[in-house]
């Protein structure tokens, strides 16, 4: 179950992709690690999901040019990733190790990074970087009595100093508390708003959902899964959807519903309904036309079992 749509809601023709896949496989002698994926990504952020060991990491890698497709390509701005150092001047990569120099100091170790890039103003854009994630009060300590949270985040700092329009993120809220998690989230939807393309691997749920819409959902290696998770939630023909319904007489609105053939099972609590149906646009259409044939007020209709969680399980389960 893939979407890949070409156009946005309003009918505009998406923008063009930073990031494609095309049929991209990866194996380790006898294992194999992605299995025949192909994606499309453009502006926004996009979470990499699935368990662990399920290839989120092998297919970031491959993203960013570290390793090479045993078959298939990754293009990023349409040129081939693997070999292709010119691409890191528009790409910043995050990767799940520490990755880091223990001897250094924060600051130097965003100054390095950005002297690599070969940058016109290393220090003022190293600045930048460490105050878009917030370390000022730490960048002059040494990397090794840094906590893994704090690693985390000069991680992005470092990555960001070159101003990149990609960046990839290998389960970048590793080891950080909830406060920095919501500093960090706050960053990058700043960064999206700005046309950024982003790319996060997480294996945790909650933070993809808070995070982002799009996701491409990996199990076992492959692609199961790609698109609004909502939307993906709504092509699940098969498992019914929950609807809480609250009204100014629910007693007699059950009464209606259960009546209707989008609906096939109605439990009447003590401030609202619950409602199952298999056919979630019909029954988001039926519910206010039998209300007003009722002459009844519908004050809620909330689907209840919309979440990532509830479209991961069922992927998985497959």
């Amino acid at each position: 179950m893939t979407m890949a749509p070409e156009t946005q809601p309003n009918g505009v023709a998406s923008p063009p992709a930073t990031i494609e896949a095309v049929n991209v496989s990866r194996w380790y002698g006898n294992v194999v690690a992605v299995n025949d994926v192909s994606f499309s990504l453009g502006p926004g952020i996009t979470g990499l999901l699935g368990p662990n060991g399920a290839g989120k990491s092998t297919i970031l890698h491959m993203a960013a040019g570290f390793l090479r497709p045993s078959e298939g390509t990754v293009r990023i701005d349409g040129e081939q990733a693997w070999q292709n150092p010119e691409m890191y001047a528009n790409v910043g990569f995050v990767p799940e190790k520490e990755a880091v120099y223990s001897f250094l100091t924060g600051y130097q170790f965003v100054l390095l990074n950005a002297k690599l890039y070969g940058l016109s103003d290393p220090d003022g854009a190293s600045r930048r970087a460490i105050r878009a994630v917030s370390m000022e009060a730490a960048q002059d300590r040494r990397l090794g009595g840094y906590s893994k949270g704090m690693k985390q985040r000069l991680k992005i700092a470092a990555a960001i100093v070159h101003d990149p329009q990609i960046l990839l993120l290998d389960e970048p809220f590793n080891g950080t508390d909830p406060a920095q998690r919501l500093q960090m989230m706050d960053q990058l939807r700043r960064m999206a708003d700005e046309g950024r393309t982003i790319v996060f691997s997480s294996h945790i749920l909650d933070e993809v959902e808070r995070l982002a819409r799009n996701v491409l959902v990996i199990v076992a290696g492959r692609l199961v899964a790609s698109g609004d998770f909502r939307a993906i939630r709504r092509l699940m023909t098969d498992r019914p959807h929950t609807f809480t319904v609250q009204s100014s007489d629910d007693r007699r609105l059950a009464v209606a519903l259960v009546a209707d053939e989008s609906v096939f099972g109605v439990e009447l609590g003590d401030e609202h309904l619950t409602v199952r149906t298999s056919q979630f646009a019909d029954f988001t259409r039926a519910a206010p036309r039998i209300a007003r044939a009722e002459g009844i007020t519908i004050q809620e209709l909330l689907p209840t079992d919309e979440s990532l969680e509830s479209v991961f399980s069922y992927l998985v389960k497959r």
